[in-house]
């Protein structure tokens, strides 16, 4: 019975290190129009970087990624409406990361993972 114990303390310790933080996953555009300017920075933070080439209306894009971090918020420029932040999104384990923008309902984000 200690030895399941250890062992159940061992793993969750070593869980987050196992996780390795965020990479490489699939942006898609689900906002119904043209983003521009696409740019990243870990949430709390003000250091905003380009993620890469946003995808058009409906379509998805491969972007290479590596943080050790999890929180992240994605900005980029929604055609018609402006600059728009998806904040908090969690990256660790993500396949594919969808953006929504609603007039009524804001910004919000789905998972794949």
């Amino acid at each position: 019975m200690k030895r399941l114990v250890v062992l159940a303390a061992l793993a969750a310790i070593a869980s987050p290190a196992i996780a390795g933080g965020a990479s490489n996953f699939t942006l898609v555009n689900g906002t119904g129009t043209a983003l521009a300017e696409l740019s990243i920075r870990r949430a709390g933070t003000q250091d905003w970087k380009p993620l890469g080439t946003p995808p058009s209306a409906g379509a998805r894009s491969a972007m290479a990624f590596s943080d050790p971090d999890c929180a992240f918020d994605i900005r980029a420029t929604v055609k018609g409406a402006g600059p728009t932040t998806w904040a908090g999104v969690n990256l660790c384990g993500a396949k594919s990361v969808t953006l929504n923008r609603d007039g009524s309902a804001g910004a919000w984000v789905d998972y794949d993972q």
